[in-house]
């Protein structure tokens, strides 16, 4: 079984961003960037399945600038066999990002594909349906366990009222969810190896794939901030608190 992953270079969860002057976006110019956190966890299930003897290859995919492959050196680091490098200057929009992964997955021709539920930076939790509905896979969203057996992969998703297991014919298509594994950390020698894995780079134009934009951003501000709260001492204090701020008599 050949297993593709997606992953996404996002601003480190724990670098606090603000947005730029004009309003035309988020400065993250010198911001500390990492793997989106979903997407580790897609890693993580990737390499554990080939350990498991499951899987047979492990293909890490981004796209981006040739900044991303900080990112997809890390994730040769973590257990993956190569890594493909689409090369574009674009900020993609979560059709187009799954236009060309689709174009990849006819390409690859892999039995499962891996994502992260959402990104931490857009939180659009759009990318993994649509590939799925272009690839015409079975699909498994929001996963907290994965079991494969024989030609079919069973999915644990969590729903608000409980757990729900699907069995899916592969090839599929599966978002990972918080629950399903505790990435690893890489080890040095593993860096080490990483930097002597493949990594191919795929210029977008040659996927010929239409990834113009369909969304325009008029205006990014940041939130307004709450008032500082106020302590009361009783009951009545309180009571008295809400019908002043309501303006009840």
């Amino acid at each position: 079984m050949k297993i593709l992953v997606a992953i996404k270079r996002v601003v480190d969860p724990g670098v606090r961003v603000h947005p730029l002057s004009d309003g035309s976006g988020m400065n993250i110019a010198s911001a500390r960037m990492s793997i989106n956190p979903f997407c580790e966890i897609a890693i993580e299930e990737a390499v554990r399945l080939k350990e498991q003897g499951v899987a047979t290859e492990v293909v890490v995919v981004s796209i981006g600038s040739l900044a991303v492959q900080e990112q997809l050196r890390s994730a040769l680091a973590l257990g993956a066999d190569r890594a493909l490098h689409i090369n574009t200057e674009s900020s993609l929009e979560p059709l187009a990002i799954a236009k060309v992964l689709h174009r990849l997955v006819m390409q690859e021709q892999p039995q499962l594909v891996l994502l992260g539920k959402q990104s931490i930076d857009g939180d659009h939790n759009q990318t993994g349906q649509m590939l799925a509905a272009l690839c015409g896979y079975s699909q498994g969203t929001f996963a907290s366990h994965i079991d494969c057996k024989a030609d079919e992969v069973w999915v644990t998703r969590e729903l608000d009222g409980g757990l729900q297991t699907l069995a899916l014919t592969l090839p599929a298509v599966i978002t990972t969810d918080l629950r399903l594994n505790q990435p690893r950390h890489p080890t040095m020698p593993n860096i080490m190896k990483a930097r002597q894995k493949p990594l191919a780079v795929i210029p977008i134009a040659d996927l010929s794939v239409n990834v113009q934009p369909r969304l325009q951003t008029l205006s990014v501000v940041a939130p307004k901030l709450r008032q500082q709260g106020v302590k009361v001492v009783s009951v009545a204090d309180l009571v008295n608190k809400l019908r002043q701020e309501a303006k009840v008599l």
